[in-house]
């Protein structure tokens, strides 16, 4: 099936992580496989009334370590999350931007940027909309307008780190941090920039938005086992858990890449998305959507069914979502379905909306450079019709060099990543 690869290819040679497993790289990577669960009581407000009451928190963060005190209270917590998880990014891939002509250098106008939020700043305005109901206009801080739109993040990532290739905020769901991830390979390929700034953001620990969510009852409500809550394609699941996190790549043109020296996690070779246009919260039946962007990310990849080792699924820990793509899983790769490790990492991190994909992304990239299958973390009791090698239990030590990571959202939205080993 290959054609040969791309002219211009795009690795990954940066990450930057906030989420509830740990904060940057190496933290992050222990709790992955360690398979540790990031789940516990929800306390950031009062959800003693809601069906719901857990949630993936990240607690050990200070904004103040990552963003000037004068900037703090101007920014919401997406931005501050994607601030610093830019700043570990960039750090991890010993890149500066706006010094071309240094050894890890890059001209400012060729770097970009490309940052998902399903809910953007919406969820830290709710304090101020309180505000307003009890004080009136006077109240309404002059930073609000600034803060609550989903381009918001990359926009004062673009401010802080002179940015001034293109900018690109998306705000699809649930897919929202692989979608950027894929704009970020349209941008190199197109010869644009040089370097992209990449991922998913997410902050939507607030109570209305919170709440919302219990509403609709999309979320787990195993409140008296938080830590066992989120369990993708197991037979007891009843619902995601919602989580914060910020997960930043960066990209680089190969050749960039190269004579700098950096060091190299893996290649994005390709990705796709997709609609089904058949519900706001329901996948469609047969999987039509999740099949398509499965092939047509392996196809932009020029590879086949057979060169994938490892699928890093969506695995939202609903009932519907989980079933649906593994049947959608068997559509793609036959017969040969069952013997790829397919990993439902959301048991360990839990679900942080338009962050997720990103999140998987990073975890993709090092399980290739680090030679590592993570587990389907509480994945005791397998549902019949979800019969793939969902790997429970532990992770296990595997040469992998070529994932597939998919990422599902509301309205329909599906996007795939497909990472390889650099050759």
């Amino acid at each position: 099936m290959s054609e040969g690869p791309h002219p211009r290819r795009a690795v990954i040679t940066g990450l930057g992580l906030v989420t509830p497993i740990g904060i940057g790289v190496s933290s992050f990577w222990e709790g992955v496989t360690a398979g540790r669960q990031g789940v516990g009581p929800l306390t950031r407000f009062d959800a003693s009334e809601l069906r719901t009451r857990i949630a993936g928190q990240v607690d050990d963060f200070d904004p103040l370590d990552h963003v000037d005190g004068r900037r703090k209270n101007r920014l919401d917590r997406f931005s501050h999350f994607s601030i610093a998880a830019t700043r570990m990014a960039l750090e991890d891939a010993g890149l500066t931007i706006g010094t071309n002509g240094t050894p890890n250098g890059i001209a400012s106008d060729r770097a970009g940027s490309a940052i998902g939020s399903a809910l953007g700043g919406l969820p830290g305005s709710e304090a101020d909309h309180a505000e307003f109901l009890e004080r009136g206009p006077k109240s309404i801080p002059a930073s609000l307008a600034l803060r609550v739109y989903a381009g918001a993040g990359v926009c004062n990532v673009a401010i802080e780190f002179g940015v001034r290739g293109p900018a690109l905020g998306n705000s699809n769901s649930c897919a929202s941090g692989a979608i950027a991830i894929g704009a970020a390979l349209a941008m190199i390929r197109s010869g644009e920039v040089d370097a992209v700034i990449a991922g998913g953001v997410e902050a939507p620990l607030a109570p209305l938005t919170f709440a919302s969510f219990t509403v609709i009852r999309a979320m787990s409500t195993a409140n008296e086992q938080p830590a066992e809550a989120s369990r993708p394609f197991d037979a007891r699941r009843d619902g995601f858990v919602m989580a914060e996190a910020g997960a930043i790549l960066i990209l680089e043109e190969m050749g960039h890449a190269v004579r700098r020296g950096a060091r190299i996690y893996a290649e994005l070779r390709g990705f796709a998305s997709t609609n089904d246009a058949h519900h706001m919260t329901a996948p469609h039946p047969e999987g039509l959507g999740a099949r398509a962007a499965m092939r047509k990310a392996l196809g932009d990849a020029r590879l086949s069914t057979e060169e994938v080792e490892l699928i890093n699924a969506h695995g939202s820990s609903t009932p519907l979502n989980d079933r649906i793509e593994t049947l959608a899983i068997k559509e793609v790769f036959g017969e040969r379905a069952r013997r790829i490790p397919v990993s439902g990492t959301k048991g360990m991190h839990a679900h942080a909306l338009g962050a997720s994909g990103a999140v998987e992304a990073a975890i993709a990239s090092l399980s290739i450079h680090k030679g590592w299958v993570p587990s389907t973390t509480n994945l005791r009791e397998p549902d019949p019709e979800c019969d793939l090698d969902y790997v429970p239990g532990a992770g296990r030590r595997a040469t992998v060099r070529t994932v597939l990571s998919n990422s599902f959202g509301f309205g329909g939205t599906n996007a795939c990543l497909v990472f390889s080993g650099v050759s």
